[in-house]
């Protein structure tokens, strides 16, 4: 069976769901105030997303070549992991060269294709827990401090961080939503 065409408006538009990431520079207060409460939040709102899902509908792609329902929590467990050690790697290291992955490989391992999603979330569930309790505990001074990824070649500071995560984690909820939604589920 072959996959029903989609131009390319409309396949920006089942990826990014919420636009792209426009990642802070810098931040204040009450930004990082509310990037934190998203990502404590997002276990929540992602267990709300896949609420009720069989099995079947876990293994649909949120878009045509796009990633299954499955994989995209999965995905959101690595990142998600990938991200809080780099915050602990910039806080106790002095500029520290984070290390890469292949996250579209890692989404094809057997444990994001056939793992019961309930694992991740009990994952992200703590995760979130430890990561939102440590932002809320940063000074402006740590919010500055950066890691160096090699890939990009980029400087990353710990507040542009958190707000790409906080992104992040609306980013691929939203797929899933606007999945349901197009599919009635």
């Amino acid at each position: 069976m072959t996959e029903p065409f989609v131009d390319e408006t409309e396949l920006e538009r089942l990826r990014y769901p919420i636009g792209r990431a426009d990642d802070a520079l810098e931040s204040n207060e009450e930004q990082l105030e509310e990037w934190t409460e998203q990502i404590r939040r997002l276990p929540d709102r992602l267990e709300e997303a896949i609420e009720g899902l069989s099995e079947e509908q876990l293994d649909t792609p949120y878009r045509p070549g796009g990633w299954t329902v499955r994989q995209v929590v999965h995905h959101l467990a690595d990142s998600h992991m990938n991200a809080y050690i780099r915050l602990k790697l910039a806080l106790t290291e002095e500029g520290p060269t984070i290390k890469p992955y292949e996250e579209a490989v890692w989404a094809e391992q057997a444990d994001s294709k056939g793992l019961a999603v309930g694992a991740s979330l009990m994952l992200l569930r703590g995760l979130h827990m430890h990561w939102s309790f440590l932002l809320e505990s940063l000074t402006p001074e740590q919010r500055a401090r950066t890691f160096y990824h090699p890939e990009s070649g980029n400087w990353t500071r710990l507040d542009t961080q958190t707000s790409h995560y906080a992104w992040h984690g609306r980013h691929h909820t939203a797929q899933i939503a606007a999945l349901r939604e197009r599919s009635g589920w």
